[in-house]
């Protein structure tokens, strides 16, 4: 079965096949980025004209979608990753012309100012665009000062965008809150991060004593790793363990952070992996400490594991996916003590595999991938009605 779910359908709408241009500014690690490869993978499978930008080719999801057909706006002897939303915006009305796409898909709502640009710059010419919403919209880490402004932000980006995703139902009413938007501009699709063969994966054990805490993400302030290794260090027992999947620009930081700790011994920081499966199976816990996601596709992989979850309440849909007690436990966002608190209670979670399974069938590949077409063409008829009018 191929890991992208392609075999599960086929491109089944009227008319020409949907071509649509996906930008991403490189293949270095991340949630969206990875959703977005396996979603114009299965995409290219089903028949569908589905085109990939991408701003450079650094990065080591390159190698995890080895094959992948791409365009690439940077050449060789000019590096742009200090710079690479500006060098989008000037190269990607290019791409566009050439590619002339019938709908331009952000991938996140990181990517909204691009889209924005591309709406100002283009103008009439500017394809419809569909943006998927994958951080929490509040933003309650942001200084206060900030707010109102990301406020408009948001209105504008609700004048420019046609159509707006939720990776869950709980997010829905968010995104129409603070954006404006009516809610017939919003489509919830779930967020694709397992396939039908991976609902479930076989669990190994432990091995060693103690427990083995487990944790997944670039090690960037949003996630928060700081806040875990302090909780980690008030919830650890003899013989506990900690192990963090990711790299980033604050290895350094976090690493003199555990040492100071004087839990240095105990937690290993083993860098990027593209997939994170077997660590899942070795491990008895996992744990998540950011500001904010949207839906945390790691989080999803990990109850796919079996492994008992805490998190902190780090986006709307958190409670709904921690909702069985037997899954996990929910905490404060920055609250070390609540978090070392659970990490400890959820030595006791007898995990409800059944229940898991049910609740994962929706944030699938299968399920995805045509939904998002079935939204595309509703948007760019949408579109195309208002340009006839």
């Amino acid at each position: 079965m191929p890991p992208d779910g392609s075999d599960f359908f086929r491109d089944s709408g009227d008319g020409p096949p949907l071509r649509i241009l996906t930008p991403l500014h490189s293949f270095e690690p991340g949630g969206v980025e990875r959703i977005a490869l396996r979603l114009h993978r299965a995409w290219r499978a089903a028949g569908v004209d589905s085109h990939l930008v991408v701003g450079r080719t650094d990065g080591a999801m390159r190698r995890e979608f080895d094959g992948l057909r791409y365009f690439t706006l940077s050449p060789r002897w000019l590096p742009t990753a200090s710079w690479e939303t500006l060098w989008m915006i000037a190269s990607l009305p290019r791409a566009i012309r050439a590619v002339r796409p019938d709908i331009l898909f952000c991938a996140g709502n990181t990517y909204a100012i691009v889209m924005v640009a591309m709406r100002i710059l283009l103008r009439q010419n500017c394809p419809p665009i569909i943006c998927k919403i994958s951080n929490d919209l509040h933003r309650h880490d942001l200084p206060r000062p900030a707010r109102p402004f990301y406020r408009l932000w948001l209105r504008l980006q609700a004048r420019m965008i046609d159509r707006f995703v939720a990776l869950a139902p709980a997010m829905e009413p968010e995104i129409v809150a603070l954006t404006g938007v009516p809610e017939s501009r919003v489509d919830t699709i779930e967020d694709p991060a397992l396939t039908i063969d991976r609902l479930s994966i076989a669990p190994s054990s432990s091995p060693g004593p103690g427990t083995h805490y487990l944790a997944v993400g670039r090690l960037v302030p949003q996630k928060n790793f700081s806040l875990l290794l302090k909780a980690f260090a008030r919830a650890r027992q003899s013989g506990d363990r900690l192990t963090i999947l990711g790299d980033g620009a604050q290895r350094a930081k976090l690493e003199a952070l555990a040492e100071s700790f004087g839990i240095a011994e105990s937690v290993t920081f083993a860098g990027h992996v593209s997939d994170p499966t077997d660590y899942m199976k070795r491990a008895d816990i996992f744990v998540l400490s950011s500001d904010y996601e949207g839906v945390p596709a790691v989080l999803l992989e990990a109850l796919a594991a079996g492994l008992p979850t805490v998190s902190t309440d780090c986006c709307a849909s958190m409670r709904s996916l921690l909702a069985n007690p037997d899954h996990g436990i929910v905490t404060p966002p920055r609250d070390a003590e609540a978090l070392a608190a659970a990490m400890a209670a959820a030595r006791n979670i007898r995990f409800d595999r059944p229940a898991a399974r049910r609740l994962l069938r929706r944030f699938t590949m299968e399920q995805a991938a045509p939904a998002y077409l079935a939204s595309m063409r509703q948007t760019s008829l949408a579109a195309a009605r208002r340009h006839d009018a």
